[in-house]
């Protein structure tokens, strides 16, 4: 979360110095398009219509003037740009954000009488292993033990800017699967407000133990340490059931079986004979 510096390089048209594209002398009116850098094509689109086609002149370019081959300048092969290296330092500042666009006015292309062109740069929010930014503030997960969720715990958080942050959760404080909490002024930098952060926010997942973890004497003890059982009142006209391990595979094959068997009960459409 600490502003940067980055290099971006890339090859860029540049004005030859004061190069005219060859020799003195040797620039002359492109005698297709009569100095116009331009063609008019006129074209039959219907009976009695026609259209009329502005294209860019092929003998010059567009220049609107054109240099023999043999009298043009080596360098710039009378194009008068050469395409050159320029490294562009870019300052990232805290806080900016995804998409956030920086403009360099008039590092870009240059052509021949015309102003340079301007380099903008697209900042591309890279995907963080623990953090999710929204807006100003940071998200992340943490997973607990069931016994820190109702006891308590201590844990260490390593920072974007490499710091180290403990949170502790008090004896007593129980947390539940899902529960969201936050430190304040720990989330992104503000944009031009750099001493100005947002939010951490935390989301716990609470890890509970395997099956059988527990012997089964031991189960009232922890029983008796735990909020009493809801007692529930079963009448004799109850159904009771098993349950079982839910297999999300198994429920689709038998979804897609009682569709295959719905098709196979419906009407089919038969092919009628015709009789002349």
């Amino acid at each position: 979360m600490v502003s940067a510096w980055l290099e971006s390089s890339r090859l860029f048209h540049v004005a030859f110095h004061d190069c005219v594209g060859g020799k003195k002398g040797s620039v002359e009116k492109c005698p297709l398009c009569k100095g116009r850098g331009m063609q008019i094509h006129i074209q039959q689109i219907g009976p009695g219509m026609v259209q009329q086609i502005q294209t860019v002149c092929i003998e010059c370019k567009g220049q609107g003037e054109r240099i023999n081959p043999k009298d043009r300048c080596e360098n710039c092969s009378g194009a008068k740009v050469i395409r050159e290296k320029k490294i562009i330092e870019v300052h990232v500042e805290k806080g900016m954000k995804d998409g956030q666009k920086i403009l360099f006015h008039g590092e870009g292309d240059q052509e021949p009488e015309l102003e340079p062109g301007d380099v903008i740069i697209v900042l591309d929010q890279k995907d963080h292993s623990v953090f999710q930014r929204r807006g100003h503030d940071l998200i992340m997960k943490m997973k607990i033990q069931l016994s820190e969720a109702l006891c308590g715990f201590k844990k260490t958080i390593k920072t974007l800017d490499d710091r180290v942050l403990v949170i502790t959760s008090k004896s007593g404080e129980v947390i539940k699967h899902g529960d969201l909490k936050c430190v304040r002024n720990e989330g992104m930098p503000i944009y031009k407000a750099p001493l100005e952060k947002g939010t951490l926010i935390i989301q716990f997942l609470v890890i509970f133990p395997e099956k059988h973890w527990l012997s089964q004497d031991k189960l009232p003890q922890l029983e008796a340490l735990l909020p009493p059982r809801q007692k529930v009142r079963i009448a004799d006209d109850m159904d009771q059931v098993e349950l079982k391990e839910f297999n999300p595979s198994e429920q689709n094959w038998r979804q897609h079986r009682e569709a295959y068997e719905e098709d196979d009960d419906g009407p089919r459409a038969g092919v009628q004979c015709q009789t002349a």
